[in-house]
């Protein structure tokens, strides 16, 4: 298994939280038998918790959050939702211990067991999921991944999954024995996230006046508005979309924190012209707790003001 791979799997390790025992089944693995491709992928005949399995792997491989929270347990998806985009990133890529979203193909092996191969431009995950073992209302499923180019079965790491069914439908209980609690997760990542988004934002904001910057020597003037900073919906980069800056920093917000850009002044003509930008965690306290102020001259000021929009007389942000 590959660096990328085996980096993914210690973070994941690390980073599940334990709420309780719980003993696993003995189940057999799922490398017993090679996998037969189909020639045009499609979700093989299985249902019930493998099915479930099957997709919530194919959805954490393309980073489709939608059909991801649909296999989470009620408690799990509120926590999931409420969560930064970020976040929610990170827990999917976990899941199939890939670091760039891929392309999910579904075949079978001949047992008619599900195998999941999740294409990336950097490798390839093959993710194979054994016999279901059924208690009641858990069922406990073997997950064997490997990297789809390495010849040698033995590196797969192997995972014991567990489903719990939920208003008849199944859902992702948790992973090996570690339980799946994004509720209890959400706080200790906020607390790690908040201080990576806040130091983004204060790169996004120098990217802003770089842009905003190249925007006035090109145009002799400032842009009115982010949005002139985006990219054209179709043509050549103009006055109106200089294509400067990537559509979602363009609409305002951008990792975990909303952008506001106001002309000082009614005039925006030449090099005299100034400006302010703002830059303000939201949700407050997930996506960060600071909130930070270019004035006019260019000055940065940083303060907690619980998501309110920062001021020039906050403290002054001096440079590292």
């Amino acid at each position: 298994m590959s660096c990328r791979l085996r980096f993914l799997f210690l973070c994941f390790s690390l980073t599940i939280a334990v709420n309780a025992p719980f003993a696993g089944a003995q189940e057999s693995s799922s490398r017993e038998t090679p996998a037969v491709p189909v020639a045009n992928p499609a979700p093989a005949a299985v249902s019930g918790p493998a099915a479930a399995l099957r997709d919530t792997l194919a959805a954490a491989c393309a980073h489709d959050q939608g059909s991801f929270a649909k296999f989470l347990t009620a408690r799990n998806a509120e926590s999931f939702h409420n969560l930064t985009d970020a976040a929610r990133v990170e827990l999917m890529k976990r899941f199939v211990l890939l670091a760039d979203a891929g392309k999910p193909a579904i075949t079978s092996n001949p047992a008619g067991r599900p195998i999941v191969s999740c294409a990336t431009p950097y490798g390839t995950a093959e993710l194979q999921i054994g016999g279901t073992d059924l208690r009641d209302n858990v069922a406990f499923l073997p997950l064997d991944l490997r990297e789809a180019s390495d010849p040698d079965s033995s590196k797969a790491s192997h995972i014991l999954m567990s489903m719990v069914r939920e208003n008849n439908q199944w859902k992702v209980l948790s992973i090996g024995l570690l339980f799946l609690d994004l509720p209890s997760l959400a706080v200790e990542w906020d607390q790690a996230e908040s201080h990576t988004n806040e130091q983004a934002a204060l790169d996004t904001i120098s990217t802003l006046v770089k842009s905003i910057e190249a925007y006035r020597r090109s145009y002799l003037r400032i842009p009115s508005s982010l949005a002139q900073l985006g990219p054209p919906a179709k043509g050549a980069p103009s006055a109106d979309a200089a294509g400067l800056i990537d559509a979602s920093l363009a609409d305002g917000l951008y990792n975990g924190y909303v952008f506001r850009y106001v002309i000082v002044g009614a005039d925006d003509l030449g090099a005299p012209a100034k400006y302010e930008i703002a830059a303000t965690p939201r949700p407050y306290g997930r996506a960060g707790k600071l909130s930070f102020f270019r004035d006019s001259s260019g000055t940065l000021h940083a303060a907690d003001h619980a998501g309110a929009v920062g001021t020039q007389k906050d403290p002054e942000l001096k440079p590292n």
